[in-house]
């Protein structure tokens, strides 16, 4: 039996992703939470082989808690699941220690298929995810870029074009200023921009807003 903790703040889809994996006589849900301190309370009492984690849950956003995830229960396997861009995220969530990254617009079979594949220890991105990973359609140029990008550059960026400023991205990412600073130049240089309304404009490219 594969255990599952469903990690969302919004009710209707924890419902929803419940009502399909318990519809599967080898998945069981052992818990949902809505918050990041939820979810971590939870894993102290309870060790779930799959975690279904959304990548905007409150209080420290995906990959952060994805990356304490990793330090502190590393034999739990994550499924990030997210309404946020696929091409953008899918491969920063994966270098950050996810085992695979489903959309909230996937056909809900994949989300079967998608714990399934996690919990034997593979990766899981969906065929047309991979057809895109592979083949740069001319209409998608800006997205070329998010490939050079860490997933640390890619949640810098993320708060940057949110609107916020270099302190407050600190205090969120638990960094400092000047390390935010370096991180700043360095996107710049990455997307070939030089300066910061540039660097929005490529987030928003990169559908970051």
């Amino acid at each position: 039996m594969i255990k599952v903790l469903i990690a969302d703040n919004h009710p209707v889809v924890r419902l929803g992703i419940k009502q399909v994996l318990e519809s599967s006589s080898d998945i069981e849900i052992i818990a949902d939470v809505s918050t990041t301190s939820e979810l971590f309370e939870t894993l102290g009492k309870m060790t779930p082989d799959v975690v279904i984690l959304e990548m905007d849950i409150p209080e420290i956003n995906g990959i952060a808690t994805l990356r304490k995830m990793k330090l502190e229960f590393p034999n739990i396997k994550t499924l990030m699941y997210s309404g946020q861009s696929e091409d953008v995220y899918a491969l920063s969530t994966i270098r950050a220690g996810a085992y695979g990254y489903l959309s909230k617009t996937a056909d809900l079979d994949y989300i079967i298929s998608a714990v399934r594949k996690v919990s034997d220890g593979n990766m899981f991105i969906t065929n047309e995810l991979a057809q895109r990973l592979a083949f740069d359609e001319g209409t998608q140029k800006p997205r070329r870029f998010f490939r050079k990008l860490s997933s640390r550059e890619v949640e810098v960026l993320k708060l940057l074009a949110s609107g916020k400023r270099n302190k407050e991205v600190a205090e969120g990412l638990n960094l400092n200023e000047k390390t935010v600073s370096t991180y700043k130049a360095r996107l710049m240089k990455k997307l070939n921009v030089d300066n910061l309304v540039d660097l929005l404009q490529q987030a928003k490219a990169l559908e970051l807003y």
